[in-house]
């Protein structure tokens, strides 16, 4: 009898896999981290076969640690940072080029080009994004335009193009020896190219970027069988029957199911997710529309999503740019040696805006500086910054769905850090919630690969395992948080306008 399911967990700095148990309980962990590369300003990049590489590592780290073999595990869940592009021969199963990060600018000149017929909206009643360097489509593009040879190996058919989800379960299924080909719905909501209502490749805006359709996978439910593990995996012959988005793995950990609810995942950028249920909701206020879930032949559910590029990226940055601290953690102690901000505003724009604005033009900027702001005050710029951009998001959440949230669901990295979540609270006037399980992203990937093997039952299962560990009030006066909320406006105010065309995108 297996008693456990693994998540996979593949993200913008590390590759994890984690077992959990029939409670959601974490059982162990395996985890590595991957080199981010920066050919030039703007540019963002990852070694696919790295990343796979250690996958494979980290599986047999976290079955090691719990003395677990593949008879143990039910079914593997795979969950992935969404818009990251690889495209791979699948002759050879060598990447053409690499992994062409989320956070990646250089496409720019190839979202203007579209636009010019139609605005950065063209596309976006049918699939529910604007035009933007973000997705992966674009991404593509480039690497047909710029790659030597790409364009004609993908013209005969023998390249492929996957998110990094659809990279692992390649891999994880043969590769060049029978590797299934596919994504699910909520990867495929974030290249440019599907249908939200027909949860197909577009055929029409396929011509438009001029990507041959043979280099797309088949879409699938987030939670069904894709394939098994090949016969060279420790997890041999178990199925892989779950796959989500990395944001949308975490608001299904978060056991927000239903129209209306929502969290918001504090990681390297920030992602509030609202379910809309089995409605598409087109955002007014510069939020995505994009893919929840989809189990099995049921209807899918939508979401509304507010993407915020740079978060505990900045964190990461005062580390290794500045040197301001040494550790992510210390950002806490340092921001916590001042009383305030002293003045200042750190508005981290450093690929653009994104959520509400989607400014590509804008630069990071912090503002406010006088010879009283020290290295502390910067601190607590720094994490006010994802709390400030996050009242931003719920604010076009709120016009969008008509309502008003009550209380904010929290996961990831970030919420370990109660300054942070206090000042959440604060600014946003509603509690901060924080569950058990904080790794939510891994456990919604395992969720919806245990659900479709029986693991779990059904949805009220899954829900009966979420637990509070941590909630935070709101304690700020309204006037003082109206008066940091106009001055956090007039902040990134000066960000707009920095990429003129004599200034090299990135």
């Amino acid at each position: 009898m297996a008693d456990y399911v693994i998540a996979i967990d593949q993200g913008t700095t590390s590759s994890r896999a984690i077992v959990f148990d029939k409670s959601g309980s974490i059982v162990s962990t395996g985890q590595l981290e991957h080199e981010q590369i920066f050919p030039k300003a703007g540019w963002v990049e990852h070694d696919p076969k790295e990343i796979w590489n250690n996958v494979r590592e980290v599986i047999g780290q976290a079955l090691s640690k719990a003395n677990l073999t593949r008879h143990d595990i039910a079914s593997i869940g795979i969950t992935n940072q969404r818009e990251t592009a690889v495209v791979w021969d699948k002759n050879t199963g060598e990447p053409v080029y690499n992994a062409i990060v989320w956070q990646d600018t250089r496409t720019q000149a190839i979202v203007d080009r579209l636009a010019k017929d139609g605005g950065v909206e063209r596309f976006k009643q049918k699939v529910g994004l604007p035009l933007a360097t973000y997705f992966s489509g674009t991404k593509i593009v480039w690497i047909l335009e710029n790659v030597d040879g790409a364009r004609e190996k993908a013209e005969a058919g023998d390249l492929l193009f996957g998110t990094t989800d659809c990279w692992v379960l390649w891999n994880l299924t043969g590769g060049t020896d029978g590797g299934v080909h596919a994504t699910d719905v909520t990867n495929a909501s974030r290249t440019l190219f599907m249908d939200l209502e027909t949860l197909a490749w577009d055929e029409d805006i396929l011509a438009a970027f001029d990507v041959p359709k043979s280099m797309l996978p088949k879409i699938l439910p987030s939670s069904g069988v894709f394939g098994e593990a090949d016969s060279h995996s420790l997890l041999r012959e178990t199925p892989i029957a779950g796959i989500l988005g990395d944001q949308q793995a975490a608001t299904f950990g978060q056991a927000a199911f239903d129209t209306g609810e929502s969290k918001n995942t504090y990681g390297t950028g920030n992602f509030l997710i609202f379910n809309t249920g089995e409605e598409i909701v087109h955002s007014k206020n510069g939020l995505l529309t994009t893919l929840g879930y989809q189990i099995g032949d049921n209807k899918p559910h939508y979401a509304l999503e507010g993407s915020i590029a740079v978060t505990g990226s900045l964190v990461q940055w005062l580390r290794d740019n500045l040197g301001i601290i040494s550790s992510a953690p210390e950002i806490e102690d340092l921001a916590k040696t001042v009383d305030d901000n002293g003045g200042a505003y750190f508005v981290p724009a450093f690929s653009g805006l994104f959520a509400p604005y989607w400014r590509s033009d804008a630069r990071g900027a912090l503002v406010g500086l006088t010879r009283y702001v020290n290295k502390g005050h910067i601190a607590r710029a720094a994490l006010e910054a994802t709390a400030f951009q996050t009242r931003e998001v719920l604010e076009a959440v709120n016009a969008d769905a008509g309502v008003d949230l009550v209380e904010l669901k929290v996961d990831g990295g970030m919420i370990a850090n109660n300054t942070l979540m206090q000042f959440q609270a604060d600014i946003l006037g509603v509690p901060v919630v924080r569950p058990v399980v904080a790794e939510t992203t891994a456990l919604g990937a395992a969720y919806a690969a245990g659900l479709a093997v029986g693991f779990w039952s059904d949805l009220d299962d899954l829900r009966k395992n979420w637990q509070e560990d941590s909630r935070w009030e709101p304690k700020m006066d309204d006037a003082e948080r109206d008066r940091q909320i106009r001055l956090w406006k007039k902040a990134v105010t000066k960000t707009f306008d920095w990429v003129d065309e004599d200034v090299e995108q990135g």
